[in-house]
């Protein structure tokens, strides 16, 4: 059999080989927000809680979009190795009061089991964040002072 009779089919596969990956290749992505959101569900679904701590919450702003950004930065230990997180909280500023986290304030972490590294403290449906103590306020009395 002739070889130079295989090579139009050979170059033909691999056009179409090239041609389909290029396709393949060019599907629509999700925006960076739905994978971020999807990645909060499924921890909030399936994630394991532990106590952890809030150390800051950083406002930072990008210099090329001048986009605001509000950034939870917290620990929490799993199996003896302590983990130091941020979570990008910009869009669920409507569920937490940013000036009520503090340095120490103790929260709950939702994380991924199989990835310890992967974690949450807030999202649409869970909130991990404790309500700081206030100091017991003694009533009022009908005249304006303190009983």
């Amino acid at each position: 059999m002739n070889s130079l009779r295989l090579y139009p089919v050979l170059a033909f596969g691999v056009t179409a080989g090239i041609v389909g990956y290029a396709l393949l290749s060019r599907k629509n992505k999700k925006p960076v927000e739905d994978v971020e959101r999807e990645r909060r569900a499924e921890l909030t679904r399936g994630g394991r809680i532990i106590d952890g701590n809030v150390i800051d919450v950083l406002e930072m702003e990008d210099d090329k979009t001048l986009r605001q950004s509000i950034l939870l930065v917290y620990t929490y230990d799993v199996a003896g190795v302590t983990y130091e997180a941020s979570q990008d909280v910009t869009h669920l500023r409507q569920f937490i009061d940013l000036y009520s986290c503090r340095l120490g304030l103790p929260t709950s972490v939702k994380y991924d089991p199989h990835n310890p590294g992967d974690s949450i403290v807030i999202s649409e449906t869970w909130s991990g964040l404790r309500k700081p103590t206030i100091g017991a306020q003694r009533p009022v009395a009908e005249s304006g002072t303190f009983v």
